[in-house]
C-alpha cells in the first residue's frame, strides 16, 4: 500500500475531485473534513458518495488501486491534526480546507480568520512535526484585489485585499512562506481562479444561475453586467494541483522550494456573457433583476499562466461553454 497523501477539505468541491484523481492514479488518500454548516453538509456527503462510485473497483495503470479514508475533524484542532499526521504518516499534504466566499466573510470575519489562518497554521505545523516531504496550500485569485494590470501575474501587488476572505488567503500564503523558510519543506501556494463544474458549491454563481434559469426564477445581477471572471473548469484545476504537488521542490523549479502558481482558465467571461451562455445551455431565456454592486466583489479576474505553463506544464483544456454544459448535465443527473 502506498504512503498516503493527506487532503484537507476532502469532502468539498475541489477536495473530492482531488481525492478522486489521486485514487485513480493508485495513490492512497487520508481525507479530513469538518462538514462545516456554511452549506448543507448533505452536499458534501453526496460528493463523497460520488467519489466512492467513481473509484469503486478501479484498477489504475500499474494494477494497484488507491485507498481512501475520511477523518471527520477540524483543522483548527492543532493537537488533533498532529495526532492524525503522526498516526497516518502521510508523505505530503494538499491543504484545501477553508471557509470560502467573499460576501459571507464580511459578515463574519473572525470565523474566516480562524478557519483560514489558524487552520492553515495548524496544518503546516502538523506537516512539520510529522516529517512530511511537501505541502500544497490553496490560495485564491481574491488576493489580487482590484489590480489595474491584467492579466494578473504572481509577482503582482497582493497587499491590498478588499474582503476579509482575501485577507485571510493572503495571510495563509505568508504563513506558508514562513513555514518554508523555517523548515525547508517544499511548499506551494496555488491561486485558484473561479472554479466551476460538477459538485460546485451551491452558493456559487454558476450553480445558482443554472438552477434559477431552469426554474424560471429571477437571477439577481449585481452591477451592469461588465464584471468578469476567469472561470476554470474543475478538471483543469485538479490537474494543476497534482502537477504542483509533484513538481514543488523538484530540480529546475525556481524559488528553492517555495512557489506561488496561478491556476486559471485564461479567458475572462463577462457576467452578461455568462447569462447568455446559461440560456443556451439550459435551452430557455433567463430573467434578470439588476442590483447594485456588492462590497468586496472585484471587478475582474484574469490569470497570467506564463509561470504555471512553463514550470508545471499547466494548460487549461476545457472551454468555458463545454464545462458549463458538463455542469448542467451533472445537475440533471443528480436531480438538484
Amino acid at each position: 500500500m502506498s504512503t498516503p497523501v493527506l487532503v484537507t477539505g476532502a469532502a468539498g468541491f475541489i477536495g473530492s475531485h482531488t481525492c478522486q484523481a489521486l485514487i485513480s492514479r493508485g495513490q492512497s488518500v487520508v481525507g479530513v473534513d469538518n462538514f462545516d454548516p456554511f452549506y448543507d453538509p448533505w452536499v458534501k456527503r453526496r460528493n463523497l458518495a460520488e467519489l466512492a462510485r467513481a473509484t469503486d473497483g478501479l484498477v489504475p495503470p500499474g494494477g494497484r488501486a488507491g485507498t481512501f479514508e475520511l477523518v471527520e475533524g477540524d483543522i483548527c484542532d492543532a493537537r488533533g491534526m498532529a495526532d492524525l499526521v503522526k498516526r497516518h504518516r502521510p508523505s505530503g499534504v494538499i491543504h484545501l480546507a477553508a471557509k470560502a466566499g467573499v460576501r459571507p466573510s464580511i459578515a463574519d470575519p473572525a470565523a474566516y480568520a480562524r478557519a483560514n489562518v489558524v487552520g492553515t497554521a495548524s496544518v503546516l505545523e502538523a506537516a512539520r512535526a510529522g516529517g512530511c516531504a511537501r505541502v500544497v496550500v490553496a490560495s485564491s485569485s481574491s488576493v489580487y484585489g482590484n489590480q489595474a494590470q491584467a492579466p494578473f501575474r504572481e509577482e503582482g501587488e497582493v497587499d491590498r485585499p478588499i474582503s476579509p476572505y482575501a485577507a485571510t488567503k493572503r495571510a495563509a500564503e505568508l504563513l506558508a512562506y514562513a513555514h518554508w523558510r523555517l523548515t525547508s519543506m517544499p511548499t506551494a501556494c496555488l491561486r485558484f481562479f473561479t472554479v466551476y463544474g460538477p459538485r460546485q458549491r451551491p452558493d456559487l454563481a454558476i450553480q445558482t444561475f443554472l438552477l434559477k434559469a431552469v426554474r424560471d426564477e429571477v437571477i439577481p445581477v449585481f452591477g451592469d453586467g461588465s464584471t468578469s471572471r476567469d472561470y476554470t473548469y474543475i478538471d483543469d484545476i485538479v490537474a494543476g494541483v497534482l502537477a504542483a504537488y509533484e513538481r514543488i521542490g523538484a530540480p529546475g523549479i525556481a524559488g528553492d522550494g517555495y512557489r506561488v502558481w496561478n491556476l486559471g482558465g485564461h479567458r475572462p467571461v463577462r457576467l452578461s456573457e455568462l447569462l447568455d451562455a446559461i440560456a443556451r445551455v439550459v435551452g430557455r431565456p433567463v430573467r434578470t433583476e439588476p442590483r447594485p454592486m456588492q462590497a468586496g466583489d472585484v471587478e475582474r479576474t484574469w490569470a497570467d499562466l506564463t509561470r504555471s505553463a512553463s514550470e508545471l506544464g499547466y494548460r487549461p483544456r476545457v472551454g468555458f461553454e463545454e464545462g458549463l454544459a458538463r455542469q448542467w448535465s451533472w445537475l440533471q443527473d443528480v436531480g438538484s
